[in-house]
């Protein structure tokens, strides 16, 4: 098949959209499949093989990121000499409404990923400040509706979506964890690179540095764990427009000590820092999936997690890690019952790798392939009048 990703997320920008992107694309092509990028530009980014940029400019709201200017007068054409047999959105705004026209024009099979809860990023969309949540999951049902599949990364999210009017098939197709790379990672390479003595247990965020990944929550829980764990490290990787507030935040909370921020890592290096940390800590409420706790379940981490929407089916409560209520002190005991109960922490460890092989991305990469041939074979049968 040729299939058409159209996207306002993609590299140098990081994202969980553009790793499952990423991902699927690597699959699909290897699986025999074409895969062709719609993206926005970005400065200095140079051309690559089937990635079509468009002029872009920089988000006012979202730092780093690039805002594509959706107009093309050679875009249809470029589609037809393509022989498109699938265009798959993965944004209900810019790049994706592109997608979804030229797939009305040319009848060709429109899908459509549902990544993001949008009103619980309403900070993020430059051209939406004064939108309600409410406007946005009309907004939002609205262009599923005009799609002839909806994937979803969870069930929760499907259900969530089907409340809020969208009357499109839907199917739960996750982002699938690639395993690649795990058995070779290097556990030493995180104390090494930034000095953290053995006698340290390692707590470990992976994502990006943005305000709704609730990480202000996360340090003020850590604080509590301090005082009764005080020899603890929480390691931030990855970066984000939150960045500078979440330090001015741990400085105050006194934590700066206690705190290493690495940044933006690339796969192998957080791969590593994977299998050197003790946790895995998340307090997100807004994910459709949250991919990073399948990843970090990959190196038989334990997580300690928020129950809220996507994280609620990526980590089996009492069996994988702890899932809680936004609660401070709740949250905090869970990381002290895991970190001083070592009988339960290897039973957490064993169980979070076998969950993290369920679903890797090759398996999910065919799910897709089998939604893709449906959709297809539906809009065939629609053509020839049956």
């Amino acid at each position: 098949m040729k299939i058409g990703f159209f996207t306002d997320s993609f590299r140098p920008y990081t994202s969980g959209v553009v790793r499952s992107i990423e991902t699927f694309t690597k699959e699909l092509t290897e699986l025999g499949h074409s895969v062709y990028i719609f993206a926005p530009q970005y400065k200095g980014v140079k051309k690559e093989q089937g990635v079509f940029r468009y002029v872009s400019v920089p988000s006012p709201t979202n730092k780093g990121f690039s805002l594509a200017i959706p107009i093309s007068v050679n875009a249809r054409s470029l589609i037809k000499k393509l022989g498109l047999d699938i265009i798959h959105v993965h944004s209900p705004f810019l790049m994706g409404r592109l997608g979804a026209k030229l797939a009305l024009l040319e009848n060709i099979p429109l899908i459509y990923t549902y990544h993001t809860l949008y009103d619980k990023y309403l900070h993020y969309i430059p051209f939406a400040p004064d939108l309600s949540g409410k406007l946005i999951q009309r907004l939002t049902a609205h262009f599923c509706n005009r799609c002839d599949l909806v994937v979803v990364p969870t069930k929760v999210v499907g259900e969530i979506i089907r409340y809020n009017g969208v009357n499109a098939s839907i199917r739960d197709i996750p982002t699938g964890i690639n395993l690649e790379g795990y058995e070779t990672g290097n556990n030493c390479w995180l104390r090494d690179t930034y000095n953290i003595p053995p006698d340290q247990q390692i707590l470990l965020f992976v994502g990006r540095i943005g305000q709704e990944k609730n990480l202000i929550f996360l340090m003020e829980s850590f604080l509590e764990i301090l005082q009764v764990e005080p020899l603890l490290k929480m390691v931030l990787v990855g970066g984000g427009p939150f960045e500078q507030e979440l330090k001015q935040a741990i400085k105050s909370l006194g934590l700066t000590k206690s705190v290493i921020f690495t940044g933006t890592l690339n796969r192998e290096e957080v791969i590593n820092c994977y299998l050197g940390a003790d946790l895995f800590v998340f307090a997100s409420t807004t994910e459709t999936q949250g991919l990073v706790l399948g990843e970090a379940k990959a190196a038989g981490l334990p997580v300690v997690a928020v129950n809220a929407y996507g994280t609620s089916e990526m980590v089996t409560n009492n069996q994988s890690g702890f899932l809680t209520d936004l609660n401070k002190k709740e949250f905090a005991q869970q990381v002290l019952t895991l970190l001083e109960d070592k009988e339960l922490y290897l039973r957490m460890s064993s169980q979070a790798k076998k969950e993290a092989n369920l679903i890797s991305s090759r398996s999910c990469a065919l799910e897709l392939v089998r939604a893709y041939q449906d959709v297809i074979s539906l809009k065939r049968q629609d053509v020839a009048g049956y």
